[in-house]
């Protein structure tokens, strides 16, 4: 369970597939609400490429420009952008309460809206990605920062299904044993 409520939107964008898959990744992740910013806003052409018609499961608004955005109190709107100044996404503590706004497929957000933003963060990529991969990627590292996930282990693998503590798992090391002649689950021998 993720604490707190996102947003995640999109400026000047001219490409309503990729829009779609915005708000479908949007709705996957649990998003609050979804938003354009200048960008005009056809459901019927969002439904293409937004096969969870995630319209019907949340709210998409559609704001004329910058100075049209309300959200709510106290959430923080955070920029996307490859920005100089801006944050690289892995080092970025989430607000609790926030809207992501990623600029359009062919430039770069606004500097209205850039001025706008409490914060603007950077996907650290040689160059920018599609607007659905680049909200994704927010998306995503929104969920394992905020997220109540077990920590990584050291070791590669996930954390130990088992009582001990401190080791890891990975389905690899048991068909290993398994290879081996190792006692399976029951005493079962190899396969």
């Amino acid at each position: 369970m993720i604490r707190g409520y996102f947003a995640i939107g999109a400026e000047g964008t001219s490409k309503m597939l990729n829009l779609g898959n915005l708000v479908r990744s949007a709705h996957a992740f649990g998003a609050s609400f979804a938003f354009t910013v200048g960008s005009g806003l056809d459901l019927r052409q969002l439904r293409v490429s937004d096969t969870s018609e995630a319209a019907l499961h949340l709210p998409v608004y559609a704001f004329d420009d910058p100075g049209a955005l309300r959200l709510p109190e106290g959430c923080a709107l955070v920029g996307v952008e490859l920005l100089d100044e801006a944050v690289e996404l892995p080092s970025f503590r989430h607000p609790l309460r926030a809207a992501y706004v990623l600029g359009p497929e062919q430039g770069s957000l606004s500097p209205a809206l850039v001025e706008r933003c409490d914060f603007v963060v950077k996907i650290p990529t040689r160059f920018c990605v599609n607007l659905g991969v680049a909200g994704a990627l927010v998306m995503y590292d929104r969920m394992i920062s905020l997220g109540r996930f077990a920590e990584r282990p050291v070791r590669p693998g996930g954390p130990h299904p088992g009582p001990e503590r401190g080791r890891t798992y990975s389905r690899s090391r048991q068909r290993m044993r398994l290879r081996k002649g190792a006692a399976g689950p029951e005493g079962a021998g190899p396969a």
